[in-house]
């Protein structure tokens, strides 16, 4: 386990598409049903929180919307990633979601700016739980 307490590992892929499927893991995205998404590029940081059965948006925050990009000065610096985070903490809170669960994309490091936007929810209020490989 790692010094953060906030992380965990992903359970372990069967090799054998035969073996049993327990109940904990049929049921894991209804007990976990709203995920994170984050997206930094050279030019903007945009993250999303996402119902994960019906595939719906609850909150959406970006670098990109015109009240936003007005206030910051860059739009892919830290200072830009915690907003973002303090905002979708916000818009998901108005939704009735307090708990997420997020999971790296395989080329995504969890460091400097993914962190501060993960960081920054957990500041305000959304519970996350990261689950790293």
């Amino acid at each position: 386990m790692l010094d953060r307490p906030y992380t965990y590992q992903k359970e372990k892929k069967s090799k054998n598409p035969n073996k049993h499927v327990s109940f904990k893991q049929q049921t894991e995205a209804y007990m976990e049903p709203f995920t994170l998404d984050v997206f930094i590029s050279k030019r903007f940081v945009s993250a999303s929180v996402t119902h994960r059965v019906t595939c719906k948006q609850v909150a959406v925050a970006g670098t990109n919307s015109k009240d936003i990009k007005a206030v910051l000065r860059s739009r892919s610096d830290i200072p830009a990633c915690l907003a973002i985070g303090r905002i979708l903490a916000e818009r998901a809170r108005e939704g009735d979601v307090y708990t997420a669960s997020y999971t790296p994309r395989e080329r995504d490091k969890f460091e400097g700016k993914i962190r501060a936007v993960v960081q920054s929810q957990i500041d305000n209020g959304i519970d996350i739980k990261v689950y790293l490989d």
